[in-house]
Parts: structure tokens; C-alpha cells; sequence
């Protein structure tokens, strides 16, 4: 369990940083408070992110492994 939730976190925090990151910059470009409205970004989406991760990961954990499989 511990590893499971230090994964969630990690991953989590990894995709929203970079994810919010390119979001931001298709929707308002390199604009002057580009970091700061980054950041408001990701602080937004980091914790949903964790919960998803957490939740989700599991099974798609079990479905990467039956894709693996079957190629």
C-alpha cells in the first residue's frame, strides 16, 4: 500500500506539472504571468491527478500487463 500511494504521488505530481504546463501554453502562450497561471493550474489539477492515479491505478496496472501479453 505504501508503495502504491508514493507511486500515485509521484506520478501524479510528474503528469499534472508537465500536463498543466503544455495546457497553459497552447491556451494563453508566453504570456507575461505564463508561470503563475501555470502554477494556479497545476495546483488545481495535482490533486485530482493523485486521486485518479490512486484509484485507476490498479487496473490499469492489470490491463497493461493483459495488453503486454497479447503483443
Amino acid at each position: 500500500m505504501k508503495h502504491r500511494i508514493i507511486f500515485a504521488l509521484l506520478m501524479s505530481f510528474t503528469l499534472s506539472l508537465m500536463m498543466s504546463a503544455w495546457v497553459t501554453y497552447v491556451n494563453i502562450g508566453a504570456h507575461p504571468d505564463f508561470v503563475a497561471i501555470w502554477m494556479h493550474a497545476w495546483l488545481l489539477a495535482w490533486p485530482a491527478a493523485g486521486i485518479i492515479a490512486f484509484i485507476s491505478g490498479p487496473f490499469i496496472h492489470k490491463l497493461a500487463h493483459r495488453i503486454a501479453e497479447k503483443v
